[in-house]
């Protein structure tokens, strides 16, 4: 029947009132059909067309139910005897009954606190006992045992993975454990918009549990799969990572590490034994582990409460140096941009913020490990403790303590700030890691993993400068004195990382103002001509060490406007010429040459000629003294290294002066200059000084290295701090020279610096452009002396010819400049037409030198040569800064 009209409204179909109108009955249709049988179909249709409009919908609504009751009563009468036999009734089984906690748990033992824990040593499961469902909390997964290569990582006490906010959620009988997404929120007390944030960007599921047993709304979870198997550790991706091999975990060879797994009242520690197995595992796996097919570390799972409240955010200033945590607020006003950055710190307050001076409510207490030896331990307790004259400068009294730590205490426990030492196969960097909430930026811990085999390179550095042992069995107290005094340095930065510092490497060039800088040994000669090790490392933290520290942990009281006043701190911190410049302006892509690692004084030139001076003193003296009795002659090797390679760094800080600029990170209204350019005498001073560390007489090696220096024994293999060797066996006399060479050229035909040069002439005719500096150094190669006379420098000024025209080949061939390449292959050109109409060669060697070079310039000239397709052995550089990233 069609619909009908009435009161507006459109009648539905009949099946619309069976299953709607008399929806509170919900008739189903399957069973309306049975009774349909009962029926005309005609008669079904009037009535239940009909009766709404004549019975009023309420009335309708009543007579509904119970003809659906009946429908429902008849049906089943009618249908399920007749096919009782067909489809017999189903048991519906009861849902099963969860065990309480207490009796699933019977026989385990328990660790209580703030995650209670369960372990069943039978059979080496672990369950946790989650008291508040949907609760955050932060997440950071370590590693207590480590591999111990610093090429691969994995380092004892190091933070396997980033720290996460994580909350487990109960869906049912299952248990998530959820990450929520902190990259994207809405700072507002309005729900709703911060629900829109988060429903419109993806959490992060990390695992999924079933849930065991459950009390009172607490659920009880098995952990066991979850701690051996997850890979948020990312072990295995950490050694691919380093191409040391495919490695996967060996599920049968994995079990809980007792000792560690413990509860306490804010954080709960599982600590697991964990064994990854490869069919080929890499050589630096190869070097450290006993069986490097099967390598056995420790992962440690921390659970900790959130901070109390309390904790007030500070705004991140690039001024500032401190990392940051990074957010986007769409609840941000218009003006305002949407990304927002906090600093990194320890929650510090002042007991009276309205006094100068005052204790603090709570001191920051670093702790430092046992296993230091003891003079060494004696020395970082001292360095790191440096740090609480800054905060004394900030206004607090004895806010900043290091002390042993006790006995019995876990390092890896997050209640502990802690300064450990970390033992690998080679020298490689110390690290300053830290804990932190990452919805604000609070440091929960301070987590200094210091080298210990830093100690030993300081110490080959000073036995080169000394040449100390003259009858081979002194006790040089220079050698400790410098060796301590670096590790100083050494504990105090890398605390500061911990505090939240950055790197500040602009600080070497204003006089010494910061221990974040990476400190170059202050190596000067004393009245009698020798190096003079007394003032190589400073001895007190700096003054942008304790402007930083102001900027970050000055405790400002009620009512006071902190943005003013730290914008005030730092315009007065600019204004005493404090400048933050970091990691990356010291990169080999930088360009202010007061910003370099391992550098010092603010002329870069002069600094790098006066460091010539020191090398070639100490080269001078350099001979077995550097050795003490018993040592194979042949490890004189170790030691010439860092002492021919002393003015690598200065190199890179000079470099930059070329093309360079002098900037800062300004920020509109502060009055910063923001860039210049380096002028052009000091431009030029700085190629003059870099183009005098090619000359022969500053190549050549000490004669004790030419006379005296044997093959290695068989004990004593070759590796790579050494120079590499093209005479087999035997000491390779023209590797370290064509080594420094390389360094010096390579760095000023750098091809982002050749397009600055390129760049700045443009734009400034007064400054050099890369044509000059190009025809200065061919000049400088081809330019002969007197004290050439002998075979060994002229080969000196062989090497260097060829170590200048093959840079310009790498340059003309690999620059993305078309500029670049357009100058670099027309000297070449006019580099080869000079070496075609010069007259014959003074003898044999200046013919073949000359004849080579012509002949390549030409194949690469002719398209017929490029520098990546030349299969001949490339000398590399020795490892000057420690090992490993």
């Amino acid at each position: 029947m069609g619909g009908r009209q009435t009161a507006g409204f459109d009648a539905p179909p009949p099946d619309f009132y069976i299953v709607d109108w008399g929806g509170l009955a919900t008739c189903p249709p399957k069973l309306l059909k049975n009774i349909c049988k009962l029926f005309s179909p005609d008669i079904i249709d009037a009535i239940m067309l009909e009766l709404p409009w004549l019975l009023g919908f309420g009335m309708f609504r009543m007579i509904a139910q119970a003809v659906s009751a009946f429908a429902l009563t008849l049906s089943l009468s009618l249908v399920l005897p007749a096919h009782a036999e067909e489809n017999p009734p189903q048991q519906v089984a009861a849902p099963e009954v969860l065990p309480s906690i207490v009796n699933k748990t019977k026989g385990m033992t328990k660790q209580d606190g703030y995650i209670p824990l369960y372990v069943d040593e039978a059979s080496g499961s672990v369950y946790m006992e989650i008291p508040r469902i949907s609760e955050d909390m932060i997440y950071q997964i370590s590693l207590p045992r480590g591999l111990g290569s610093k090429d691969v990582g994995l380092d004892r006490g190091g933070l396997l993975a980033e720290t996460r906010i994580v909350r487990f959620d109960r869906w049912g009988r299952k248990v998530l454990l959820v990450q929520p997404n902190l990259k994207y929120r809405a700072v507002t007390e309005n729900p709703h918009e911060r629900r829109s944030v988060d429903e419109s960007f993806a959490e992060s599921v990390l695992w999924g549990f079933e849930v065991s047993a459950e009390s009172e709304g607490h659920v009880l979870i098995d952990v066991t799969e979850f701690v051996f198997k997850s890979d948020l550790h990312n072990i295995p991706a950490t050694i691919k990572m380093a191409e040391q091999g495919e490695y996967a975990l060996s599920e049968d060879r994995n079990a809980l590490y007792l000792p560690n797994v413990k509860a306490f009242p804010r954080n709960t520690e599982i600590e697991v034994a964990l064994t990854f197995t490869s069919a080929e595992p890499g050589e630096q796996i190869i070097e450290v582990a006993p069986t490097p097919e099967a390598i056995t570390v420790h992962a440690r799972h921390s659970f900790v409460a959130l901070p109390e409240p309390g904790y007030v955010m500070r705004s991140g200033d690039p001024r500032a140096g401190y990392f940051n945590i990074e957010l986007t607020d769409y609840a941000a006003p218009l003006e305002q941009p949407l990304q927002k950055r906090f600093i990194k710190r320890h929650r510090l307050e002042k007991e009276d913020p309205f006094a100068a001076v005052s204790p603090p409510v709570k001191p920051i207490v670093y702790y430092v490990d046992r296993g230091i030896p003891s003079a060494i331990r004696t020395a970082i307790l001292e360095g790191a403790r440096w740090w609480n004259e800054a905060f004394e400068a900030a206004g607090y009294l004895d806010a900043f303590r290091v002390e042993l730590l006790p006995e019995g205490a876990d390092p890896m426990d997050v209640q502990y700030n802690i300064i450990q030492w970390v033992h690998r196969s080679t020298r490689g960097w110390s690290r300053g890691d830290s804990v932190y909430d990452p919805r604000t930026g609070e440091i929960i811990q301070g987590r200094v993993s210091l080298g210990s085999l830093r100690d030993r390179q300081d110490n080959l550095i000073a036995e080169g400068l000394l040449a100390p042992y003259e009858r081979g069995d002194e006790h040089v107290p220079e050698l400790q004195a410098f060796v301590l005094a670096r590790l100083r340095q050494l504990a105090a930065h890398e605390v500061g990382h911990t505090l939240g510092l950055v790197h500040n490497f602009a600080a070497s060039s204003e006089g010494r103002t910061s221990v974040m800088d990476y400190p170059y040994p202050w190596i000067q000669l004393n009245s009698s001509g020798r190096p003079d090790l007394a003032e190589a490392y400073d001895t007190k933290i700096g003054g942008w060490d304790k402007a930083a520290i102001a900027y970050g942990y000055q405790d400002f009281p009620e009512g006071t406007d902190e943005k003013v006043m730290l914008d005030r701190l730092l315009a007065d911190t600019s204004n005493r010429g404090l400048t933050l410049l970091t990691d990356q302006d010291a990169g080999p892509d930088g360009v202010n040459p007061r910003v370099e690692r391992w550098d010092n004084s603010a002329d870069a030139a002069e600094e790098l000629r006066r460091v010539m001076d020191v090398r070639r003193v100490a080269l001078n003296y350099f001979g077995e003294q550097v050795l003490q009795t018993g040592m194979p002659l042949a490890t004189m090797e170790e030691a010439l290294v860092p002492i021919y390679l002393f003015h690598r760094y200065q190199v890179e800080a000079a470099v930059k002066m070329l093309g360079g600029q002098f900037y800062t990170y300004a920020l509109r209204g502060d009055d910063q200059q923001p860039k210049e350019p380096v002028p052009a005498a000091d431009q030029q001073r700085a190629l003059n000084a870099l183009l005098s560390t090619l000359n022969p007489t500053e190549l050549v090696l000490p004669t004790a290295v030419l006379e005296r220096l044997p093959p290695r024994p068989y004990t004593h293999e070759r590796h790579r701090e050494l120079f590499d060797s093209r005479t087999g066996l035997s000491f390779d006399i023209f590797s370290p020279p064509v080594t420094a060479a390389e360094l010096t050229v390579a760095s000023i035909l750098k091809p982002e610096r050749a397009a600055r040069l390129v760049e700045q002439q443009t734009l400034s005719p007064e400054l050099p452009g890369l044509d000059f500096v190009i025809d200065q150094l061919i000049a400088s190669a081809y330019e002969r002396s007197d004290q050439e006379q002998d075979a060994y420098r002229r080969e000196m000024r062989y090497l260097v010819q060829r170590v200048v025209a093959e840079q310009i080949i790498t340059l003309a061939a690999d620059a993305p400049m078309p500029q670049v390449r357009a100058i670099a292959e027309y000297k070449l050109a006019q580099l080869r037409d000079r070496l075609r109409v010069q007259n014959s060669p003074s003898d044999a060697a200046d013919g073949a030198y000359n004849y080579l070079l012509v002949a390549d310039l030409t194949r690469f000239l002719d398209r017929r040569w490029e520098p990546q397709q030349d299969r001949r052995m490339r000398l590399t550089v020795p490892p000057g800064p420690p090992i490993g990233e």
